[in-house]
């Protein structure tokens, strides 16, 4: 059985396009800002690559990626047949709001 990760929810902005503008519009003014803003891309970047990294299933070839996302696919299906089977033997009747 596979763990549960928990989701986290933060607002990141994994846009690296105002960075790329920021560093071209610096190299439009020859202005010496540019190394910093180069140095901001790179950061950004070696983030990116670090929360590629910590992945769950990164570590996997791809022909294994396809199997197991494969597995998780018929398991919902079968999930979602259950749950359709159960509802049709429910005999309860759910009264509607007035």
């Amino acid at each position: 059985m596979a763990t549960a990760v928990p989701v986290v929810e933060e607002v990141e902005d994994y846009s690296f396009l105002p960075i790329i503008h920021d560093v071209i519009k610096c190299m439009d003014k020859d202005s010496p800002d540019v190394h910093q803003e180069l140095n901001k891309l790179k950061t950004k970047i070696q983030e990116a690559r670090e929360q590629i990294s910590g992945m769950p299933g990164i570590d996997m070839s791809p022909a294994l990626q396809e199997n197991k996302l494969q597995t998780l696919r018929e398991q919902v299906q079968t999930k979602n047949q259950l749950l359709q089977k159960y509802k049709s033997l429910c005999m309860f009747d759910i009264p509607k709001p007035s």
